[in-house]
């Protein structure tokens, strides 16, 4: 019963493992393994196998508790499981013999019997043994782990019979037979199992291995396995031999012969090692590392486990090893790689000079090294060499390269090769500069002359073989260039010469491209440039836009501008005149420190910093002449908090520059924009929010390219139009930096403008009398560019010791204090450039000109011509020329010519005239301009009187306006807020800045009255009877804003084109229009006719000017002769009021000056040509529409538009121009009169009469289709191209053929094309929407439209059937109906629809809006058509087009949700940051607002 309660253990088998045993000359030197075959079994780990295992013991080892005087050693106990699972052990004893070290003879133990009788004992004893592992153990007991041998007893279950089969040392292999055969004896005895193991196979000789399997098989076929413990083969197979012996149950394990085994085990081992050697690949980067660290690091990990058992960690610790030098190795080469690179650098650097070196060889030349100053910047003198074995390779820092590399044969290579270099380059320079030369003598080439065609003419120059292909194309291209803007800025000049063609009167009457074409044609410069057409047409397009929008940021001078030079010199020599204004205006007038915040994410904003200070001199930044101290704080929206932006206790930032350059980072700045004036709200009053100081800057995209530029730009357009503050473009040209000098410049300015912009709205100009009123007003003009320095011309004012700065904001003005006559005088000399004195010449109160041009420029004097003609001969008027000395005038004939040209115009209106010379001191004396200065005072009075007349005149005429005509413009007001509508144009604005005002403003003027001096002061009512002095003037009234209705204004695709020229929108002042007017012929009066007022009966002419309290009757006598006592009788004011002085109705100078006069009518004359003929004294700009004849534009002259075009003229450029749109307008504006004229409709299929498009000839467009098709080609090539270009790279722009493209681009497609089918659309560098323009204009220009008229009724009849399937199947059948040739394209092209459809989420083209664009283009309708039909017809051609084009199912149409489109023709690309409501304007505007929506509306 006991027995059975007995848990059950798992069954154990001692093993006895004997073999040749005894001394040294016994065994010989060494044994035959059974120590280690016994190690290798119980401790199977690689860092557990001990190869050395002594028999040779002192006696305090022997006596120890491991061996116990005992000749065996228990070497513990192995666990194991079978195949089936079953557990057992296995307790190996190791029978030996030890020797004394002392004697070499074997110890005395308890047992004295030989070693066969005692190895083959059965039963074994020894109390509390110890487990064996090493000898290293012996007498170090407490060290090792202590195991005692159960129960100090054992019984051997079988033995393992150990025998060397490799060639022992000093032992005879048949005389271990013989030990073995007589232990075999004495084993048999025991009636035991034993097996043999044949040890040391890894060092086996065969015969000894044949002869141990002989004797096993005389043995009754005891079995015999080959092993080795040194590699671990067959080690478990022995044991596991034995115990199937003992317990028979077991399977018997197939015996593997040792090569087998040990190919096995070596594949096994080399398998680990590879994964373990990937291991420490992956987990170990730096050569740095340590085995411990990465040893913990990796010790659960399998692979490294699997192979630390099997090769033992010293084998792993040296594959770290290698691998952690091979990592140092791969550093320090690729180290040695970075610093051979960067020493040619170097050396071009140091060593650049060809002269200098070419003679030294590499010791010298180190020599010279040393001595460079930047030498220490480059290279590095270590103390210890060589480098790579010093701690320099791991300074990752320090870039600089080490010394002694230089003695290495690659640095000495590097330097022979960087010496040749220098000897190729000069050579290669030479040739490239002889090449150069021999171009400038080639007189066939001109600008625009392809390479191609001069190739011929040049490969024979020895310097053109020389050189590369590249080398000659970059030669010519810089010669190109060259020429190109030579050619250009003679154009430009040319442009300049003939000003009297383009400044036109009032700016009013709009030039005609093909008069201006007609006039320049003529000339030798304008031919030059005939193979860059398109640029010569841009040229010409930006002059007419500036001379339309003169401002000085978009002059064609740039910085040579008369406006900016002369505000730096006044800034700089003039000091400023206290006003006792406000401090604000005096620190508006001085700043000195900006503080900028600048806002862009991933580092733009840094970026824009870091230039900036690039650009700075210990945080000092020069502009325009005066230097400002700048406090930069870059701020990334993605790292900072942006809360509390706007101004902190510590930092009140006077602006924001706002930078981007994706549509990312875009977003990201609008939306802190939108934070700042969120937090700015509660600090700002309302009207002023809109004039925070945001700026927004486009940078320059250096590896995305130009694609996303036009995109980039268009959002920031929208966002600063909606800011109503500056955007900042991308200047034109190739730079490698993302911001350039220009654009910080821009900016600094634009921010500067803006500050002084705000403090002027918040405290405007004091209305009271101040110290600073002047007597007279005088303006000189001079003109961009002109071959002098402005401080030559200035010069007779800034020395004289009476001159000061004028009021704050008139920053091109002086005051000059001079005695004329007996009375000191201040007069206010304003100083500007020609195109920003036009508007002072019409709106202002000048009292005399000082008019100055260079003798050596005919552009100057021409530019003087057309200014002088249009001023009022009443007027005093002092022309300065302006030349190096007097002897120019006898050496140079062009000079000579044009001092007598002045002199005799001088002569001619009776003006004053002088030169100056660079060289004479004389006149840089105030005297030269005294007798000009004493004219004016004596004239002063006149000229006030005309200039009153005149306003009073247009005050009278503006009331009539606004009483008749419900399109007057409103009156301006100083702040704009944001508007809501990105299409909303800004307000006008004046030519030039709010500083050129030489009076105070229209209000003002109206609440004062000037004196004899010119000094105002407040009007009173009161009889003008009690008037003293019967001269002083009547009061100035204000000029009111005039809408005129019969003024020509620039075509809105002008506008648009001039505008894409120009590059941004001119700047918009907050300044109200100009009461612009016609031109006046000398038949014009000045003043208001009596009988508007009182209708007598006189024929004298009565001028009367309206008074606060009375009316003036002013009387010009009659020339003609007549009694005027009549009139003076019934009029019964007469006798209560004194005669006024007569005053003569003033003229031009045109009209008093032949030369002038004849210069204006050569271009007259030519206008008549394409005008009806008239007088040809009269200017034809001052001619009346004949009545019944309308004005429109035609698209041969994209200068002129329609009358009375609303919004659509030059101040509105936002709005976009569509031929289907300006035809439906024109169209509606014909219709609009209440009772027009009887006509008969057009009847269906008639063919409209279109007005052509173009002006020039083509044989291609405006043809039939069938003329620009083949049967093997059925779609027309030129709609193949345009349809590529736009579905390769413009499917996902936003309003594709909504938004329309630049109609020069459309034409410069077509006139190509024209001449080449093959162009090249990505090379022209054209937008998607012009590709996209000008094919829609291929189908507007078609003799018949693409759906034939004869269908149309069908095609209505289709649309209105209500079932869908019966709609289809109807649409198919008609399109059956349609020619082939009609039936292919508009499959083609609906087609092509389609697939934009399907881009709709980028492209916001849904097919409803596609429809929209394309159903007036494709039918052509009359006016009586069904708008919505057709739409809803063509919507379905491009939803089915499957189905009706290529017999495929009806497709499942759904519309995405998109807000509808209400005729805003340019949306936003991005949503914007809400901006508050724009305040509700005048009821006229509102009327025009809401009559131009209903137009939209309609279409």
């Amino acid at each position: 019963m006991m027995a059975k309660n007995k848990e059950l253990r798992p069954p154990t088998y001692s093993i006895g493992v004997v073999g040749l045993s005894g001394t040294e000359k016994e065994k010989g030197t060494s044994g035959v393994g059974k120590s280690c075959l016994c190690n290798r079994y119980v401790h199977p780990k690689a860092d557990d196998y001990y190869p050395e295992h002594t028999s040779v013991l002192s006696t305090i080892d022997f006596g120890g508790r491991v061996v116990n005087n005992d000749h065996f050693l228990f070497w513990g106990d192995v666990n194991h499981t079978n195949e089936e699972g079953t557990e057992y052990k296995v307790q190996i004893i190791e029978q030996t013999e030890f020797i004394d070290d002392q004697t070499f003879l074997p110890h005395r133990s308890t047992n004295l019997q030989l070693y066969i009788k005692r190895a083959a004992a059965s039963k074994l004893q020894s109390a509390e043994k110890l487990m064996y592992i090493c000898t290293d153990q012996l007498g170090l007991e407490q060290d090792f782990e202590q195991k005692q041998m159960p129960d100090g007893k054992l019984t051997i279950d079988g033995f393992l019979l150990c025998i060397d089969v490799s060639k022992g040392c000093n032992r005879k292999f048949d005389d271990q037979l013989k030990f073995v055969n007589t232990l075999v004896a004495q084993l048999a005895k025991t009636k035991k199992p034993v097996v043999i193991a044949a040890t040391k196979c890894d060092e086996c000789v065969d015969h000894y291995l044949r002869e141990v399997q002989a004797f096993a098989t005389n043995k009754k076929s005891m079995p015999v396995v080959e092993t080795s413990a040194r590699f671990h083969v067959n080690v478990d197979l022995c044991f596991a031999t034995l115990i199937q012996l003992l317990d028979k149950t077991r399977s018997k394990p197939k015996i593997i012969p040792y090569l087998d085994a040990y190919k096995q085990q070596r594949q096994l081992v080399a398998s680990s090692t590879d994964k373990f050697e990937k291991l420490i690949v992956q987990a170990v980067k730096d050569y740095h590392s340590e085995w411990k660290t990465v040893s913990n690091k990796l010790k659960n990990h399998l692979d490294y486990e699997e192979y630390i058992t099997l090769e033992g960690t010293k084998k792993a610790k040296n594959t770290f090893s290698k691998h952690i030098e091979q990592l140092k190795q791969e550093h320090i080469k690729k180290r040695r790689e970075e610093y051979i690179a960067l020493l040619p650098k170097a050396l071009n650097t140091l060593l650049s000079e060809l002269e200098e070196i070419e003679h030294l060889n590499w010791s010298e030349a180190q020599s010279v090294l040393e001595q460079r100053p930047d030498f220490p910047l480059w290279f590095v003198v270590l103390e210890k060499t060589p480098w790579d074995e010093t701690d320099h390779i791991d300074n990752m820092n320090d870039k600089r390269l080490p010394f002694d590399l230089l003695n290495t044969s690659e640095g000495e290579k590097v330097y022979h090769n960087h010496v040749q270099h220098l000897i190729s380059e000069r050579r290669r320079l030479e040739m490239k500069e002889k090449f150069k030369k021999h171009l400038e003598k080639v007189q066939f080439i001109t600008p625009g002359k392809p390479w191609e065609d001069v190739l011929c003419f040049v490969m024979d120059n020895e310097a053109c073989k020389f050189i590369t292909e590249a080398d000659r194309r970059d030669v010519y291209s810089k010669h190109q260039q060259e020429i190109v803007e030579k050619a250009k800025e003679e154009f430009q000049e040319l442009l300049f010469e003939h000003s009297e063609l383009f400044y036109d009167l009032d700016l009013n009457a709009t030039p005609k491209m093909s008069e201006i074409n007609t006039v320049l044609g003529e000339e030798p410069r304008y031919r030059a440039l005939q193979k860059l057409a398109p640029d010569r047409e841009s040229l010409l397009l930006k002059h007419i836009g500036f001379v339309y929008h003169p401002t000085k940021e978009t002059c064609l001078s740039s910085h040579n501008c008369m406006d900016i030079k002369v505000e730096q010199l006044l800034s700089t020599n003039l000091i400023e005149f206290d006003n006792n204004r406000p401090n604000i205006y005096q620190d508006s007038a001085n700043i000195d420190k900006l503080n900028l915040v600048l806002l862009g994410r991933d580092g733009l904003a840094q970026e824009l910093a870091n230039e900036i200070r690039a650009q700075c001199t210990d945080d000092e930044y020069t502009l325009d002449g005066k230097i400002y101290e700048l406090d930069l704080q870059p701020l990334d929206p993605n790292t900072f908090v942006m809360s509390g932006l706007t101004s902190t206790s510590t930092y009140q930032p006077h602006g924001y520059f706002c930078v981007y350059n994706s549509t990312e980072s875009f977003s990201c700045m609008a939306d802190c924009i939108d934070l700042i004036r969120s937090e700015s709200t509660p600090n700002r009053k309302g009207r002023f929010i809109a004039n925070l100081p945001f700026t927004l800057i486009l940078a320059n995209q250096r590896d995305i390219g130009c694609k996303n530029l036009p995109v980039l730009r268009l959002q920031g357009q929208q966002l600063a139009n909606k800011l109503q503050c500056p955007f900042v473009d991308v200047p034109p040209g190739t730079y490698t930096r993302k911001f350039h000098e220009f654009q910080i410049k821009q900016a600094l300015r634009g921010l500067l403008e803006a500050l002084k912009h705000r403090l002027n709205v918040v405290s405007p100009l004091p209305s009271i009398k101040d110290l600073s009123e002047a007597d007279l007003r005088i303006v000189m003009c001079a003109m961009c560019g002109d071959p002098f320095n402005v401080d030559l011309i200035l010069s007779p004012f800034l020395e004289s010791q009476f001159c000061s700065a004028a009021q704050p904001g008139h920053t091109n003005s002086l005051l000059l204090e001079k005695i004329i006559g007996e009375k000191r005088k201040r007069i206010q000399i304003t100083i500007l450039s020609y195109h920003s004195s036009i508007c002072v010449r019409k709106d202002e109160l000048v009292h005399g000109y000082i008019l100055v041009y260079s003798a050596k420029r005919k552009a100057s004097m021409a530019m003087l011509r057309a200014f002088l003609a249009e001023v009022q001969d009443v007027i005093p008027v002092q022309l300065v020329a302006v030349t190096d000395s007097q002897a120019d005038f006898f050496e140079n004939e062009a000079i000579k010519e044009l001092m007598t040209e002045g002199e005799h115009i001088a002569t001619e209106i009776s003006a004053k005239f002088t030169a100056i010379y660079s060289l004479s001191q004389y006149h840089r004396q105030t005297e030269v301009f005294t007798p000009f200065f004493s004219d004016v005072l004596e004239k002063k009075n006149s000229i006030e009187n005309s200039y009153m007349y005149d306003s009073n005149r247009e005050s009278t005429n503006a009331t009539e306006d606004f009483s008749l005509s419900p399109r007057t413009s409103p009156l301006t007001y100083n702040n704009y807020p944001d508007s809501e509508d990105d299409n909303e144009a800004p307000p006008p604005y004046s030519p030039i800045g709010d500083e050129v005002q030489l009076l105070p403003s229209s209000s003002d003027r109206s609440k004062h009255r000037p004196d004899f001096e010119g000094t105002e002061y407040p009007v009173h009512s009161s009889p003008v009877g009690n008037h003293d002095n019967h001269k002083v003037p009547p009061p100035i009234k204000p000029k009111p804003a005039i809408l005129r209705h019969d003024v020509r204004k620039l075509d809105p695709n002008l506008v648009k084109t001039i505008e894409q020229v120009i590059g941004k929108n001119p700047k918009r002042h907050n300044r109200g229009p100009f009461g612009y007017t016609d031109d006046l012929d000398q038949s014009d009066n000045y003043c208001v006719p009596r009988d508007a007022v009182l209708k007598p009966k006189i024929d004298d002419e009565i001028y009367s000017t309206p008074q606060v309290s009375k009316t003036k009757i002013i009387r010009k006598p009659n020339l003609i002769g007549g009694n005027n006592s009549q009139g003076e009788e019934e009029n019964g004011l007469i006798d209560k009021i004194s005669k006024p002085p007569i005053i003569r109705k003033p003229s031009k100078y045109k009209y008093k000056s032949k030369t002038l006069f004849r210069k204006a009518k050569l271009y007259y004359r030519r206008r008549e040509r394409f005008d009806v003929s008239d007088d040809e004294t009269v200017p034809s700009s001052s001619r009346k529409p004949k009545k019944g004849k309308t004005h429109r534009g035609s698209e041969e002259d994209p200068l002129l538009s329609p009358e009375n075009c609303g919004k659509a003229g030059i101040d509105n450029p936002a709005i976009a121009s569509d031929p289907e749109v300006e035809d439906g307008r024109r169209h509606r504006k014909d219709k609009k009169p209440a009772k027009p004229k009887s006509q008969k409709p057009n009847k269906k299929g008639q063919k409209p009469t279109l007005p052509s498009r173009r002006n020039w000839d083509s044989n291609y467009f405006g043809v039939p289709l069938e003329d620009v098709v083949t049967p093997d080609h059925p779609v027309p090539y030129f709609i193949e191209r345009c349809v590529e270009y736009i579905e390769s790279t413009g499917l996902s722009t936003e309003g594709l053929y909504r938004v329309s493209g630049n109609r020069t681009d459309q034409d410069n497609i077509q006139r190509q094309f024209d001449q080449d089918h093959n162009i090249d659309l990505v090379a022209m560098d054209v937008t998607v929407n012009a590709v996209a323009g000008a094919l829609k204009a291929f189908f507007s220009d078609l003799p018949d439209p693409l759906i034939p008229y004869n269908l149309h009724s069908e095609l209505l009849d289709a649309a209105r059937l209500m079932d869908r399937t019966e709609k289809l199947n109807a649409l198919k059948e008609l399109l059956k109906k349609f020619p082939a040739v009609n039936y292919e394209v508009l499959k083609y092209i609906i087609t092509h629809l389609n697939r934009v459809s399907q881009q709709s989420k980028t492209n916001r083209m849904i097919a409803d809006n596609l429809a929209i664009c394309f159903w007036p283009t494709f039918l052509r309708p009359d006016g009586l058509t069904n708008a919505a039909l057709n739409q809803s017809a063509i919507e379905t051609f491009i939803q089915q087009y499957q189905f009706l084009f290529h017999n495929g199912e009806i497709a499942e149409t759904f519309t995405p949700p998109e807000e509808p489109c209400t005729g805003q023709l340019v949306e936003p690309l991005l949503p914007l940051p809400s901006l508050p409501p724009p305040p509700p304007p005048p009821p006229s505007q509102q009327f025009q607002t809401q009559m131009q929506t209903d137009q939209l509306d309609i279409m």
